[in-house]
């Protein structure tokens, strides 16, 4: 029994022997040398800052409706981080109204906001696809891109998107680097 241990124990001192120097890899008298090759994988990353995450807009007056205003509002502030070419959307959540909370049936399409990404520049009537705010050919540690907002008001008191209460559109920009 003690002849079997021994030989046994012979066996597995061998092997890890053996089973050390495979994983080395190296003989070598005085000095031996190995390589490793570590290696990591980096996706597309992208980091989407935002100033604030509502926009109050201008109140329309009596003569706002009457004269069938656009009223103009800063929006908020992006920071955009990305590591490659990047693409910054916006829709809205909603498909065709804004969200309405009042007793006086308030209809207003999603239309009757627009953006730009200039105070003067061209605006664009929010639709519920995606539509390109801005974007970028390369990486950046931080671009910052404004919005602007106009909301048109239908002329006239009767119209339905003039009715009293609160009228809400929930906007989702979205960072991609495709």
């Amino acid at each position: 029994m003690t002849t079997t241990r021994t030989l046994f124990g012979a066996m597995a001192l061998a092997t890890a022997i053996y089973a050390r120097q495979t994983d080395a890899q190296c003989i070598g008298v005085n000095t031996c040398n190995t390589t490793n090759t570590v290696s990591v994988t980096v996706g597309a990353l992208v980091a989407l800052d935002l100033s604030s995450t509502t926009t109050t807009l201008t109140n329309p007056t009596a003569n706002d409706i009457t004269a069938a205003s656009v009223i103009p509002d800063p929006g908020p502030t992006f920071t955009i981080r990305a590591n490659r070419s990047w693409t910054l959307n916006v829709r809205s959540q909603n498909a065709t109204n804004w969200d309405y909370i009042g007793t006086e049936g308030g209809v207003k399409p999603i239309g009757d906001l627009s953006w730009s990404t200039t105070a003067g520049g061209t605006f664009t009537a929010v639709t519920n696809a995606d539509a390109i705010f801005t974007s970028g050919a390369t990486a950046t540690s931080g671009t910052i891109e404004q919005a602007f907002f106009r909301i048109s008001w239908a002329g006239g008191f009767g119209a339905p998107g003039n009715a009293p209460g609160t009228y809400t559109l929930p906007l989702i920009f979205t960072l991609t680097a495709p």
